[in-house]
């Protein structure tokens, strides 16, 4: 690196580059007088013994000039380098500076110590601190470079040195209580930050806005944007007008949180009161990013463009990125080349991620070889970026040599190289590579690939937050529950754990799992709960069937003051489809219009309908279809589902005819639709026609679930032998899932030669699903084999195995009212036992015939008892609802043909609407009759 040359009155030899080096160890400093004397240039006066005391008092001054004269260019150099963050450069500087003899004064050597921290390196910090006290009274005691030290071992996140600094300095003014705090909420120790924040005001220093700005930005950094806009709020009481710093300070801390709707809407209020700058610009173009929205990300370039904001390497980057991830590469090429600051390597990092997002790697390996023709090497940045992309396209041995490739070239792989190398793992279903990865990093496997080759002779990378994320949404997919007991308990011990991230992946884990008594601890241990925590303890309690919980959730996540995002509002939504809370979803519409006026995402469209239909509103549902624009496959595919739930096979071919005719290409999950269709109309021969069609017409290439459907479909034909022949075919393996749907078409048709060998298969697959033994043990009942449904039952006993308990729910007014299986705790439950007694007595009266119940034992059963669940929950609509009011419910279980048929009677018999969604089709019965056509 150049440095600048000496003054011309003095003439020193070389400078050795070895004192002061990004490489070296310490800083060295001349000890001794002949030390530096050395330096001295020929023909300078030498001391020869003492000094008479004339000269003595002389010398010291000439010196100090001669200092001062030389030191001038190297200080002039050493800013320069530091004004543009050239740390490494500084550094060297600093070091031909003290190889030609000249000392920093207190001005030049606060510089030196944030080049120090610029270039992290922690010996070198340490080495200038050194320095700073060997330099006297005027230096050591000077409260700017007192300051600057504070400062820069805060920015090494060294939080114990800079307290031992901060105690040293004899007067503490707020630059270095600022410094102190920010040391504190940089590690996440927001409770210090906020303590040293109120103990400066204490001791009679009263904070300035870069102080309410380090502490803000402290708690919206590491999550907590509830309590950064409070502190945001609180600086506005105590007379300190926030700047636009300060907005920066909490959309930049929204936008590291991954929390792009909360960045948005801060962002807009700042608009009405602020004028955005560059780093505004910069810092909310990521969330345009992440939200897709491309239209605010175009708006927000114009706004540069008109306003004569410079597009500097800081803004030019993160608009490359924000087109490049919005899928306009093009915009993205045409900004990196109108950049008007010399490019440094982070916008080169930009155009190679461009050209990865854009699947053409030869261009992005061309941009990186430009790079280097343009004077700047590549940085682990660099490398991370193609490690990524290789791991996720499922190219190991590449991404490994790059690893092997980066230690050749001197380089350290961090850990975001392993992080991109376990997600990108991860992502492409190497899931055994990525558990490999993650225990190298812990230095807890052999290290045979050669990808390990650079940790054996270093210390293990300490996994970070991301990693453990990571590793935990891969044990999630794998149901691995006791390795993710043991990555909580690493975390824990590693002090992991706080970190908002994990956490919210901890609560998922556990909610996948089933295991909602540990979700709902880990939540209640978070010390700043965010949307992103919130969201996963919501869809765990969905994912757990117990919808009624996730919404009452919602309602005391909103008593918070914390603002639903786009997430939260899907789960909500899909919690009210699942309860038929019809009610809260109009509400939830209600606030979507007002927080989207201007048209809301396709997702949201596909909640909505979702929601609708399984609330039997199909032409709410339609409607919400009408207007969503425009329509994407996804939007098809649900109001497809919504047909099917409600039976409408022939609106579903319809539908695909008019998907056809807007030029949309169907996906999979549209012949998934298309032939569940066919099978509930009986049209074996045009399922076979959409399904051979699929791949010779639409390029789409059968999945299991296809060969699933088609077997179903053969099945409840009554062709079970021919879907044996049809699964030997298949060019896949069959899964579960298909063999379950064989199982319960012999069950439809008490078909037990059939059903024993889908059985044996089932058992080997799934040894532990209760309902594969429950059908199979109802065939057996269905023949008469009372001693082999009993064997079945009794091998689910011995394997621990218990029949989950049937549960209705019943949306009334702002409340869902669960009745689950045995369970007579019900406040009303005399009233709603007296109700039933009486709906009897009229059943008999008027020749009533019960239909058959489902066979669990070789006991008769009363058809007239209150025997499951929904029987329950409709007694209770009909003496607690108003008789104009229809009755809503739901279950986790199909509705046998006993309820069923009893419903249809009391439909007709208290002339009401009743809606049951029991999972499989959605049961409006109303006048004696139900919408499914009595086949479900």
């Amino acid at each position: 690196m150049a440095t600048m040359p000496p003054p011309p009155s003095v003439s020193p030899p070389p400078p050795p580059r070895a004192i002061f080096s990004p490489r070296c160890t310490a800083l060295q400093t001349p000890s001794t007088h002949a030390q530096q004397h050395r330096h001295l240039p020929e023909g300078a006066p030498q001391s020869q013994g003492h000094a008479s005391p004339c000269h003595a008092r002389a010398r010291p001054l000439r010196e100090r000039e001669r200092e001062r004269d030389l030191a001038a260019p190297y200080a002039r150099e050493i800013g320069a380098c530091v004004r543009a963050r050239r740390w490494g450069a500084a550094c060297e500087a600093f070091a031909s500076m003290r190889s030609a003899g000249a000392a920093p004064d207190r001005f030049l050597l606060p510089q030196v110590l944030r080049a120090c921290a610029g270039l992290g390196s922690p010996r070198l910090a340490a080495a200038a601190h050194a320095l700073a006290a060997k330099g006297g009274a005027a230096l050591a005691g000077d409260p700017v470079v007192g300051n600057a030290t504070v400062a820069m071992y805060a920015a090494l996140g060294d939080v114990a040195s800079a307290r031992a600094a901060f105690a040293s300095l004899p007067d503490r003014d707020v630059v270095a209580w600022t410094a102190l705090i920010g040391a504190h909420a940089d590690t996440g120790e927001l409770d210090e930050a906020f303590d040293l924040f109120e103990e400066m005001q204490e001791s009679g220093v009263r904070p300035d806005l870069i102080s309410w700005n380090t502490l803000v930005s402290g708690f919206a950094r590491n999550g907590d944007i509830g309590a950064a806009l409070h502190l945001f709020d609180e600086m506005r009481l105590r007379g300190v007008e926030p700047g636009v710093n300060s907005w920066n300070c909490i959309i930049s801390g929204c936008v590291q949180n991954a929390l792009y709707d909360e960045a948005m809407g801060i962002f807009q209020e700042m608009c009405e009161s602020k004028r955005p700058d560059s780093v505004t610009v910069a810092s909310i173009l990521p969330a345009c990013a992440g939200l897709q929205a491309l239209r605010i990300g175009k708006q927000l370039h114009s706004y540069v463009l008109r306003h004569g904001i410079k597009l500097n390497v800081y803004t030019g980057a993160s608009l490359i990125s924000m087109y490049s991830e919005c899928g306009e590469f093009d915009y993205a090429r045409v900004v990196f080349s109108t950049i008007e600051e010399e490019k440094n390597v982070t916008v080169w990092n930009e155009l190679i991620q461009l050209y990865i997002r854009e699947g053409r790697m030869d261009k992005a390996w061309e941009a990186f070889n430009l790079m280097q023709e343009d004077g700047l090497e590549p940085d682990i940045v660099t490398y991370n970026s193609f490690i990524a992309e290789y791991a996720r396209a499922g190219q190991k041995e590449q991404a490994y040599e790059l690893f092997s490739g980066i230690v050749d070239m001197g380089l350290k792989p961090n850990v975001v190289s392993m992080n991109a190398l376990i997600c990108g793992l991860y992502q492409h279903g190497l899931y055994t590579d990525a558990l490999e990865a993650f225990r190298c990093m812990q230095g807890s496997s052999d290290g045979k690939a050669k990808a390990w080759r650079f940790l054996q002779n270093s210390s293990p990378i300490q996994p970070t937050g991301t990693t453990i994320t990571s590793v935990l949404s891969l044990l999630t997919d794998l149901k691995l529950d006791r390795l993710g007991k043991e990555v909580h308990c690493y975390a824990l011990k590693n002090g992991l754990a706080s970190n908002i991230f994990v956490s919210s992946k901890l609560v998922d884990l556990y909610g996948k799992i089933g295991d909602m008594t540990s979700a709902a601890d880990v939540f209640q241990k978070i010390g700043n709960k965010n949307v992103v925590t919130w969201n996963s303890l919501l869809a765990a309690y969905k994912h757990n069937k117990k919808a009624e919980v996730a919404l009452k959730l919602f309602s005391e996540m909103l008593e918070s003051n914390l603002h639903p995002n786009l997430v939260t509002v899907q789960i909500a939504l899909l919690s009210c489809g699942m309860t038929m809370a019809l009610g809260y979803g109009r509400e939830l519409h209600s606030y979507i219009r007002k927080c989207w006026p201007g048209g809301y995402p396709a997702t949201l469209a596909c909640a909505l309908m979702d929601m609708y239909g399984k609330c039997g509103n199909i032409e709410d549902a339609r409607l919400v279809f009408e207007y969503t624009v425009p329509k994407d496959v996804t939007v098809w595919n649900t109001m497809m589902s919504c047909y099917l739930l409600h039976r409408m096979s022939m609106d579903v071919v319809d539908l695909f005819d008019c998907l056809e005719q807007s030029n949309i290409q169907p996906d999979p999950i549209t012949f998934i639709f298309l032939l569940s269709a066919c099978k509930q109309e009986g049209l074996l021969e045009e399922a076979q026609g959409y399904f051979y069609n699929m791949e010779d017409v639409y390029g789409i290439k059968p999945t299991l679930k296809h060969y699933t459907c088609m077997v179903d479909i053969m099945g409840s034909a009554g062709l079970l032998k021919e879907s044996l022949t049809f699964i030997q075919k298949m060019p896949l393996e069959p899964d579960a899932c298909l063999w379950s749907t064989v199982l319960k078409a012999c069950k439809l048709h008490s078909n037990l030669e059939v059903g024993e060998k889908a059985a044996k298969a089932l058992f080997e697959l799934e040894p532990n699903n209760t309902s594969n033994y429950m059908v199979f043990s109802n065939i057996y009942a269905d023949t008469g084999l009372w001693d082999s449904t009993e064997a079945v039952r009794d091998a689910m006993t011995e394997q621990g195995l218990h029949v989950e308990r049937q549960c209705s729910w019943l949306y009334h007014g702002t409340a869902v009212h669960p009745f689950e299986a045995g369970d007579l705790s019900h406040p009303a439950i005399d009233a709603i036992l007296s109700t039933w007694k009486d709906l009897t007595t009229r059943m008999e009266q008027s020749g009533y015939s019960p239909r058959d119940i489902e066979p669990y034992c070789n006991v008769e059963a009363d058809p007239f008892s209150c025997h499951h669940t929904e029987k329950i929950a409709v007694c209770y609509g009909l003496i607690s609802m108003n008789d104009n009011e229809p009755i809503r419910i739901s279950k986790n279980f199909r509705m046998c043909m006993e309820c069923h048929s009893s419903i249809k009677f009391i439909s007709r018999d208290k002339n009401r609407q009743i809606l049951v969604s029991d999972g499989r089709t959605y049961h409006r019965f109303k006048d004696g009759t139900c919408s499914c056509g009595d086949a479900w």
